[in-house]
């Protein structure tokens, strides 16, 4: 089983310098923590998808360095050779080693599966983009339907951008 917390430590250190990428993982990672376990993932599942967050975004430097770029695809194609080594320095074996890096190379492309624990990571990548970007409230309706799968995600979709806006008044 993946050491997450020892994960942690080397994505951060990884990218180091770049808080607001550290800040990004880490709202992700714990949405879909809440999220798999309220979906009732066994263990290996929970950790599997729990590793695949912390590094889903991990391609982001080498994406800017050899592309000149960060878009999902460049991600998508970066992420898994930086992704490895941590994994394993982290106690990862062949099998969750693999499956993470399929988790990374594949979460910009919404209709790669429809495998729980990627629809968690689509989902949960979802609600803290839709904060960082401020995404429209159309764009949130929108995503109910094509990206969540899960109850627990369409839940805090929809407590989080599709409800009234919290009033003091």
């Amino acid at each position: 089983m993946v050491d997450i917390a020892k994960l942690t430590a080397l994505a951060i250190a990884y990218d180091a310098g770049d808080a607001r990428r550290v800040q990004h993982f880490l709202k992700v990672y714990a949405f879909c923590r809440v999220i798999g376990q309220r979906e009732g993932l066994d263990a290996d599942t929970q950790n599997t998808l729990e590793a695949a967050a912390v590094l889903h975004d991990i391609g982001i430097h080498e994406a800017e360095r050899k592309h000149g770029s960060c878009a999902g695809k460049y991600q998508e194609m970066e992420g898994p050779a930086v992704a490895a080594p941590l994994l394993a320095e982290a106690g990862a074996d062949e099998a969750e080693i693999a499956r993470v890096l399929w988790l990374i190379a594949h979460h910009h492309t919404y209709n790669a599966s429809e495998d729980t624990d990627f629809r968690i990571l689509l989902e949960a990548d979802f609600l803290v983009n839709a904060y960082e970007d401020a995404l429209p409230h159309d764009a949130c309706e929108q995503a109910c339907s094509r990206i969540f799968r899960t109850q627990a995600g369409r839940s805090f979709l929809s407590d989080l951008y599709l409800q009234k806006p919290y009033s003091a008044g």
